[in-house]
């Protein structure tokens, strides 16, 4: 899950929002001052209401981020990396890089989060119970304290790929010592749940309940979709055990300027060595790449005063890997990744380039050395 909008950084830890995020923003606003608040809190006015659904809207994506924040910090003290946090249409994920290194890392990195909900929910429930809080607040932090309480026992569920299906994963994994064994054996259980929750779903909206029924049918898919992903994943891991990004990557790539022109990049250099993507090396330090179809979309007459900077993908916007990386972390940042190449770089120096591709080829060839 990718994000599209940065927010900055909270503990060394980057956060930033994907596209989706904004569409289940509104939703959860339109929701609560049409309806929810209305209900709950009658007699206030449509401007009330509004300022009430805003500010509940905003605080449960607080709360979001802060369940996944306990994932993100207690991951960084058993010495995982993390590559950032994204909220997102489901709520948010922290995109952790490697493996988790045992069972009991797992299972306290997955119930760190429930944790953080737990005492969320906790507090805001007792504040809305023991407090007289003025009208429209006490509404507010009762529809926290109960969406909380429910996300907490959602999250619970022994479905990968929520904290309860990690909980159970680790629980697998201790008893069985086997990573890839206790993958399957959650996501099959995922599986179950998914099942179950489309069935229900579908039978709450043949009963007339159709948006309930439709939702209900909706998480059911995703936790299907997410549940297959997480078993696909585990065995692109096993077949790219042991190798590194420097056993698979093109080392002395053809490389171009960015200041060459696109007539001479045409000519001296696709003609011979015709590929879909180039670095763009300046004075030795890697500053980007380029795309051929970019090069394409410029109007031939344009050749000869266009430059290859003009049409690059800088460095900031192309995944850079280190040849050291394992394979299998380096192609889930390529999937993450419109490009679908890689810069592989010792400091500022290019020392070869990975495609996905590649990295296919080599799951192809590694499942069926596996096989036998």
């Amino acid at each position: 899950m990718t994000s599209s909008i940065r927010l900055g950084r909270i503990a060394g830890i980057e956060i930033g929002l994907n596209w989706s995020w904004l569409v289940v923003f509104a939703l959860i606003v339109w929701s609560l001052s049409e309806t929810v608040f209305p209900r709950q809190n009658p007699g206030l006015g449509d401007g009330q209401y509004l300022t009430m659904a805003i500010v509940a809207s905003v605080l449960f994506f607080a709360a979001l981020l802060a369940h996944e924040l306990g994932h993100a910090v207690v991951a960084r003290r058993e010495g995982m990396e993390i590559d950032g946090i994204t909220l997102w249409l489901f709520g948010g994920v922290a995109k952790f890089k490697g493996q988790f290194p045992s069972a009991g890392a797992e299972f306290r990195i997955a119930i760190a989060g429930p944790l953080v909900t737990l005492v969320i929910a906790a507090v805001l429930v007792a504040a809305a119970l023991a407090l007289d809080l003025p009208p429209g607040a006490d509404g507010v932090v009762m529809w926290l304290g109960f969406i909380n309480v429910i996300l907490l026992v959602f999250n619970l569920l022994p479905a990968l790929p929520l904290d309860g299906g990690r909980v159970l994963r680790s629980a697998i994994w201790h008893f069985r010592g086997d990573f890839t064994g206790a993958t399957r054996a959650a996501a099959g259980v995922a599986r179950a749940f998914a099942f179950l929750f489309i069935a229900l779903g579908v039978l709450r909206f043949f009963m007339g309940d159709t948006v309930g029924g439709v939702w209900m049918a909706f998480i059911g898919w995703f936790l299907l979709a997410a549940a297959s992903a997480e078993a696909r994943f585990v065995a692109v891991r096993d077949a790219l055990h042991g190798l590194r990004v420097r056993d698979l990557m093109v080392r002395e790539p053809a490389t171009v300027s960015p200041s060459l022109s696109l007539g001479r990049f045409m000519d001296d250099v696709v003609w011979s060595r015709r590929y879909t993507t180039y670095p763009v090396v300046d004075d030795g330090h890697a500053v980007g790449l380029l795309p051929f179809r970019r090069v394409a979309e410029v109007p031939r007459a344009e050749w000869d005063t266009r430059r290859v900077a003009d049409c690059m993908l800088s460095r900031e916007h192309v995944p850079v890997l280190d040849e050291g990386e394992e394979l299998a972390d380096a192609l889930a940042e390529l999937s993450q990744s419109d490009v679908g190449r890689a810069l592989v770089l010792e400091g500022d120096r290019l020392v070869g380039f990975l495609s996905r591709t590649d990295l296919a080829r080599a799951v192809e060839l590694g499942a069926l050395r596996r096989r036998r």
